[in-house]
């Protein structure tokens, strides 16, 4: 593999039309702009494109990689409306219209977490676009809360998440990006990321205005996709038979599969040991090696 390369990507708006809203989604471009898109990676609930630098520049000496902001984060402007939501459908639909503006062969469609799944969504509208998906930690609980979370009653009980409740009480404005650096350091999810990485989020994560620094992700659409889970990885598991590598961390998963998830002999799903649901982020080396394996 190449030597780390941190040279900042090219940005990309690409125009996004379906049932949703109308808008631009905001894309950062690694490696080669002369040779066809290789992986698309696609980022954590709250987080954005730019947060994973660090995980993705070092593949870009050999590789070309797109890494959107989706809806309601980072740099993309279209409509994030959290009433009503009920499942990651608009997500899905984002990636669907990224998959069709792309010119070439297909691509390894991967992610972390909610873009994980977000992208095994995608992957099952637009097989023939997807030559195989590593999924980091993605969020797929099992199949009968799967099923409940599609009742319509407990998909309003989902509202009553501690997840879900805390991601509303989270603070929104901040008097200077290094206010919010000294907030974030060591503590919550971002307790042991390197300076750098959160750096990054930072930088694509707070939005300047007259008030302050906003978070580009409002508390409330955060919030929301904690909550929307009337969507059905299960089903697109099926629906998608290309190759999917699933690593989960020993620790806090999102991921409830086994390691030979029965009826789905396309899927390996590894552990990845000492890790926890943010290992993408503090063991970058597992998840850069598993993306460069499926790439090449």
């Amino acid at each position: 593999m190449d030597a780390i390369r941190l040279s900042p990507p090219r940005r990309l708006k690409l125009p996004v039309d379906n049932r949703w809203g109308a808008g631009e989604l905001s894309v950062l471009d690694f490696g080669d702009p002369k040779r066809p898109v290789d992986i698309i990676f696609v980022h954590a609930n709250g987080f954005n494109a730019l947060t994973y630098r660090t995980l993705l520049a070092p593949l870009s000496g050999s590789l070309r990689l797109w890494a959107p902001d989706l809806r309601g984060h980072g740099g993309s402007t279209l409509p994030a409306e959290p009433l009503g939501r009920r499942g990651w459908g608009d997500h899905r639909d984002d990636l669907v219209g990224l998959l069709d503006a792309l010119d070439g062969p297909p691509v390894v469609l991967a992610g972390h977490s909610m873009g994980g799944t977000s992208a095994l969504l995608a992957a099952a509208e637009r097989p023939a676009k997807v030559s195989g998906l590593v999924l980091l930690d993605p969020v797929i609980w099992g199949r009968l809360t799967v099923a409940a979370f599609n009742l319509p009653l407990v998909g309003r009980l989902a509202e009553r998440i501690p997840l879900v409740q805390n991601a509303r009480k989270r603070r929104a404005v901040f008097e200077s990006r290094e206010q919010a650096m000294a907030a974030y350091t060591g503590r919550g999810a971002f307790r042991g990321w390197p300076e750098i990485m959160l750096a990054d989020y930072l930088a694509d994560g707070l939005v300047e205005t007259p008030e302050g620094y906003v978070l580009a992700c409002p508390p409330e659409w955060e919030a929301s996709n904690y909550a929307a889970q009337a969507h059905n990885p299960w089903r697109a598991l099926k629906r998608f038979d290309g190759p999917v590598h699933i690593l989960k961390g020993e620790a806090g998963s999102t991921c409830v599969m086994s390691d030979r998830p029965y009826g789905l002999p396309h899927v390996t799903v590894e552990t990845v040991h000492g890790g926890t649901h943010f290992f993408p982020m503090l063991k970058a080396d597992v998840a850069r090696d598993a993306l460069f394996d499926a790439a090449v």
